[in-house]
């Protein structure tokens, strides 16, 4: 069993100084795809990756909500959620102070983080993904871990335990469900 894995067995069980010890195994990890997410934002993004890993790493090892891990590639894609989550809550915290503007189409084809929509973008992705999720909820993790966390398809599907292939396929789907749902959205 990895360090990662153990000690994630041992935050599940309990351990309350497990938490501590997982920190320094994958924070360098996180940092990084926090900060490789963030450096694509516009000027005078105020959240840094710093910030996002350590809430995101904050909810995740609660524990006094002790959560299963299954595996390191499960605790990266709650990691992954985490962070949506995150970004959504700042999405809509923004969108709040400035309501309306014009609406463009969200371009899904290149998987590039959606840090740089605007935030009324975000809130609409989100909510699709919501939607995708309910009737294909493998497809909705997909483009998560891809639209969100940035993983490759490779490390999406290493994440969540399936081939490479269905991680493709799941992918092709979610995107042009997306695509049209969103277009329904924004005309």
């Amino acid at each position: 069993m990895s360090d990662v894995t153990q000690i994630l067995s041992q935050i599940e069980s309990g351990d309350p100084s497990a938490a501590e010890n997982l920190l320094p195994l994958v924070y360098n990890e996180l940092r990084k795809l926090a900060a490789v997410r963030l450096a694509q934002e516009k000027p005078g993004q105020t959240l840094q990756a710093t910030a996002l890993v350590h809430d995101a790493y904050i909810k995740l090892v609660d524990v006094e909500k002790a959560q299963h891990w299954n595996s390191r590639g499960h605790f990266f894609g709650a990691a992954a959620e985490a962070m949506r989550r995150i970004l959504i809550d700042e999405a809509r915290r923004k969108g709040r102070q400035k309501r309306g503007g014009p609406r463009r189409r969200l371009n899904l084809e290149s998987a590039e983080l959606m840090l740089a929509a605007n935030p009324d973008e975000l809130i609409d992705l989100d909510d699709a993904l919501l939607r995708l999720a309910t009737d294909h909820s493998q497809a909705a993790e997909i483009a998560k871990l891809r639209l969100f966390a940035g993983l490759s398809i490779e490390k999406a599907a290493s994440a969540l335990g399936i081939s490479r292939s269905t991680a493709f396929d799941h992918w092709a789907y979610a995107r042009a469900w997306l695509s049209c749902e969103l277009s329904d959205e924004t005309t």
